[in-house]
């Protein structure tokens, strides 16, 4: 019998949720300036909910100041008021052309904060990956009981996901130790 089971869907989905997990981790601010820092800020540009980063070029300027300068000038009021309403948790500065983002540098209270969240993110991948890992399994016992697949395809079939789920967990832990070492 020909095994009807693909990996290559399952291996997508984790691949997926690891993107997914890393874009979430660029938007965790550190004590450098980063613009993905403020790529998931909106706010209401003639009654439609905008992202900042289409409205405005966000520069880092040094290590520590990240500038927004608007494309419309009328916007930057907006903009100030949907970066302080953010989690961001820095105080944005605007001379009336450009908004600053000064970076103070981190206690050791904050660098602890961060890492906890880090992990948390970083177990929340990983339990994504599991996920992936039951379902892709649920699927190959599924198709074993439905006589579409023999005993031996059904156990490589579970070696191949679990050898999956093994590379796409060392990743996320690859990640997240890197990004603690960098906050």
């Amino acid at each position: 019998m020909i095994m009807k089971f693909n990996t290559k869907e399952t291996e997508e989905r984790m691949q997926k949720s690891v993107n997914a997990y890393e874009s979430n981790l660029s938007s965790i601010r550190a004590s450098q300036a980063n613009a993905a820092i403020v790529s998931k800020v909106t706010f209401e540009y003639y009654g439609a909910p905008t992202k900042l980063v289409d409205m405005a070029s966000v520069t880092v300027t040094d290590p520590k100041t990240l500038t927004i300068a608007p494309y419309d000038r009328s916007t930057l009021k907006a903009m100030v008021k949907a970066i302080q309403a953010s989690d961001i948790g820095i105080n944005p500065a605007d001379d009336g052309s450009v908004i600053r983002l000064v970076f103070p540098p981190l206690t050791e209270d904050r660098r602890r904060e961060l890492a906890k969240q880090i992990q948390k993110m970083g177990e929340e991948a990983r339990v994504a990956i599991r996920n992936i890992r039951r379902d892709a399994n649920d699927t190959i016992k599924k198709l074993k009981k439905d006589g579409e697949m023999t005993e031996d395809e059904q156990k490589a079939g579970e070696k191949a996901v679990q050898d999956l789920t093994d590379k796409f967990v060392k990743t996320v832990d690859t990640v997240t130790s890197a990004k603690e070492r960098k906050s």
